[in-house]
C-alpha cells in the first residue's frame, strides 16, 4: 500500500515549512504551483503545474489525488487559496472548513458584514466596484480612509487617502485596486490609527489556541509597508488579553471551526481592540513558518496539517520562550549591478536566516506593498533587545548596487515619481539644506552641518558610517564627496551615493 499522501497550494518560499513539515509527518506531498520553478517544488514528492485560481482544475486533482494517492487533506499557508482548499477538501470527501466560512474570510466584504452582524469590532466600510461608488463612499466616511481589494494580500493595491479633497488619489487608489482584486471589487474603509500585530491560532473543534502575537512594524504612508515583526509582542497583558479577545470572535463571526486562523489586529486610540483582517489559515510574512518556531520551540505548521487531516494537533504549550525579530531591506529603484554581503548578513549572531529576494540583472522599486521588497533576516535570541539588534544589523550588511546611468534611479534621486518615499536621511537637526548647493566640490568630505546629525536611513544605518560604507564600496575620498553626491546620498542613501559616483565615473 502507497503511502498516504497531502495536497499543498504553492510551492513558494512561504509553502516551504509545510512541504517539509508533511514530509516529516510521513506524507507523500504533492504541490501545485502555476511557476515551475516554485523552490518548494524540489523538496516535494511531485508537482502538479495547476494555476491555484483555477478552482475546479485543483479540485479535480484533489478528487483523482483520493483515489489515486490516498489523499488525506488539503493544505495551504501564506496563499490567498484557503477558499480553494476549503472548495477541494469538500469536492474529495476530506475534512476541511466549510466553504462559506472560507469564503467569508476570503472576501473582505462577506468578512466586514460578519463582523457587524456579530458584533465585532472593525471599521466602517463600503463595498465599490469603481470610482463613482469610491467618491460617494467617501462622503460618508471619516478620514483618513484606506482603499483595498477586497480578495488580496500582501498590501497589494492597499493605499490610504487622506481627505475628501484628493479626488484624483481616490480615483487612481481604486482602480488600482479593483485590478489588483480576483473579482473586480474594492472597499473603502475608515483608518484604523493605533499599533498593529499579527496572531495566528490553531482552532480544533471549535476550540482557538493562539499560537503566535507579534507586533508589526508599518512604514511608509500612504502605503502599509512591513518592514518587520517581532515575537512575542512588547505590548501589556492588559491591551493583549483585549486583542485575543477580539480576534477570537471574529474566528466566531466567520465561522472557523477547524484549522487554522491568521489576524491582522489593531489597536486604536478611539475604540481598542479591532480586526483588520482574518484569514482561514496561518500567516505568511515569516511569522508562522519562522519566528513562531524560534521563539516558541512549536512547529505550528505541522500541527494546522493534522487538524487538516482530521485530527487533533499535539501539545500547543510553549517548550521555550525566545524573542525572534524579522526585519526587511528595500531598495531604491533600478537595476541590480550586484548584491553584497548576504554571508555578512548570515554571519550576524544571533542570526537564524536570510532570505534573498532579487537577483544581478532584476529590475527592483521602492515598494508600495509586501512583495516587493529585497530580503528578509530573521533572528531568534534570549533577550528582546539582542534579538532586534541582530535583525536590524543584518539587514544593514546587506547592499544591493544598481546598475549605474539608469534613468529610474535618476528620477527617484532627483525626487520625481516617488514623492511619498521620505529621504533616506530626514535631518533632524535644524540645518539649512541649501549649504548643499553652495558647497564648492573640492572641498569635500562630511559638510559641518552634517557631523553631528543623528539622523538614521531605512534600516537604521547612521550617516558616519553610511558615509564610510560608501568610500568602501566606490574607493573615492573626501575631495569626491561634492554637492551632487550629497544630493544624491540624503534622497537614496549608501545605494544613492555609490549609484551617484559610479554614474559620474562613467561619465568621465
Amino acid at each position: 500500500m502507497s503511502k498516504e499522501s497531502i495536497f499543498i497550494l504553492g510551492a513558494g518560499i512561504m509553502q516551504v515549512p509545510a512541504i517539509k513539515s508533511a514530509a516529516e509527518l510521513g506524507y507523500r506531498v504533492i504541490v501545485a504551483d502555476v511557476n515551475p520553478e516554485a523552490e518548494g517544488i524540489a523538496l516535494a514528492d511531485d508537482y502538479l503545474p495547476i494555476d491555484l485560481k483555477d478552482r475546479h482544475a485543483i479540485a479535480e486533482a484533489a478528487v483523482k489525488l483520493r483515489k489515486e494517492e490516498h489523499l488525506q487533506a488539503v493544505f495551504t499557508a501564506g496563499t490567498d487559496f484557503s477558499a480553494t482548499v476549503a472548495y477541494a477538501a469538500a469536492a474529495a470527501g476530506l475534512p476541511g472548513l466549510d466553504y462559506s466560512a472560507a469564503m467569508t474570510a476570503s472576501n473582505k466584504i462577506l468578512m466586514r458584514r460578519a463582523f457587524a452582524e456579530a458584533g465585532v469590532p472593525s471599521p466602517a466600510f463600503y463595498p465599490v466596484k469603481n470610482s463613482r461608488e469610491a467618491l460617494e463612499a467617501c462622503m460618508n466616511l471619516d478620514f483618513p480612509v484606506v482603499i483595498k481589494p477586497v480578495d488580496s494580500m500582501g498590501a497589494r493595491g492597499v493605499v490610504r487617502i487622506e481627505s475628501l479633497g484628493d479626488e484624483a488619489g481616490i480615483i487612481d487608489a481604486v482602480e488600482k485596486a479593483v485590478d489588483a482584486s480576483g473579482t473586480a471589487e474594492a472597499i473603502v474603509e475608515e483608518f484604523m490609527d493605533g499599533p498593529e500585530f499579527s496572531l495566528d491560532a490553531i482552532v480544533y473543534n471549535g476550540e482557538v489556541s493562539i499560537c503566535g502575537f507579534a507586533d508589526r512594524h508599518i512604514f511608509f504612508p500612504p502605503y502599509f509597508i512591513e518592514m518587520g515583526h517581532t515575537m512575542p509582542t512588547a505590548c501589556s497583558e492588559e491591551l493583549q488579553a483585549e486583542v485575543v479577545d477580539v480576534f477570537i470572535r471574529g474566528i466566531h463571526a466567520i465561522g472557523i471551526d477547524n484549522g487554522a486562523a491568521k489576524g491582522d489586529m489593531k489597536y486604536s486610540s478611539k475604540k481598542g481592540a479591532m480586526v483588520g483582517e482574518i484569514a482561514a489559515r496561518l500567516s505568511g510574512g515569516f511569522m508562522s513558518g519562522w519566528t513562531f518556531p524560534y521563539h516558541s520551540g512549536i512547529n505550528l505548521t505541522a500541527e494546522a496539517i493534522k487538524i487538516a487531516c482530521g485530527r487533533g494537533p499535539g501539545s500547543l504549550v510553549p517548550p521555550q520562550k525566545k524573542v525572534s525579530a524579522e526585519r526587511a531591506a528595500v531598495s531604491i529603484p533600478g537595476k541590480v549591478a550586484s548584491i553584497e554581503g548576504i554571508e555578512s548578513a548570515r554571519a550576524v549572531e544571533s542570526i537564524q536566516e536570510v532570505f534573498l529576494h532579487t537577483e544581478v540583472g532584476e529590475g527592483v522599486v521602492f515598494p508600495v506593498n509586501n512583495v516587493q521588497k529585497c530580503a528578509n533576516c530573521i533572528s531568534a535570541a534570549e533577550g528582546y533587545d539582542i534579538a532586534v539588534a541582530a535583525a536590524e544589523e543584518a539587514v544593514r550588511q546587506i547592499f544591493i548596487r544598481l546598475v549605474p546611468g539608469n534613468s529610474e534611479t535618476a528620477a527617484f534621486l532627483r525626487g520625481e515619481g516617488y514623492e511619498w518615499v521620505p529621504d533616506a536621511y530626514v535631518l533632524t537637526r535644524e540645518a539649512d539644506l541649501s549649504f548643499i548647493k553652495g558647497l564648492v566640490d573640492s572641498e569635500g568630505g562630511i559638510p559641518p552641518e552634517l557631523k553631528k546629525e543623528a539622523a538614521v536611513d531605512w534600516h537604521g544605518l547612521g550617516l558616519a558610517e553610511a558615509v564610510d560604507r560608501v568610500k568602501g564600496f566606490t574607493g573615492c575620498t573626501d575631495s569626491d564627496l561634492n554637492s551632487g553626491f550629497w544630493s544624491a546620498f540624503l534622497r537614496g542613501g549608501v545605494q544613492g551615493g555609490v549609484w551617484y559616483l559610479e554614474t559620474e565615473a562613467l561619465l568621465r
